[in-house]
């Protein structure tokens, strides 16, 4: 498994987990999409916001190996603004590849990307 080196471990201040220590010796827990709801808590949405900017950030619209990134914060964006780069692809692999959908991840988390625009 790969350790994203510069990544951030968790939203600053909360315990929204961004990426995890080490690997499960059973594997991988496997990416599922997780619905978003429109109810969703404020919290929840700015650690979604900020995973989104961290990716961006550390990859840009590269492909990205899943590594040490957690299962559970990639499942809310799975599907939607993180695609799989590779076929076939298999969600419970830590070398699976990933990229961002950067128009999509855009309209979706419009603040993620406030810090591009104002250099």
């Amino acid at each position: 498994m790969i350790k994203h080196r510069g990544f951030p471990g968790r939203l600053p201040s909360t315990d929204f987990q961004f990426t995890i220590r080490r690997a499960n010796p059973k594997g991988a827990t496997p990416l599922t999409r997780r619905e978003r709801y429109a109810d969703r808590r404020s919290p929840d949405r700015r650690a979604d916001a900020a995973f989104v900017a961290a990716l961006w950030e550390n990859f840009g619209d590269q492909p990205f190996e899943r590594g040490n990134l957690d299962a559970g914060r990639l499942s809310w964006l799975f599907g939607r603004e993180v695609l799989p780069a590779s076929d076939p692809f298999d969600p419970a692999d830590y070398e699976a590849l990933l990229v961002l959908d950067v128009d999509l991840a855009r309209r979706s988390f419009p603040t993620a990307f406030d810090q591009e625009d104002d250099a």
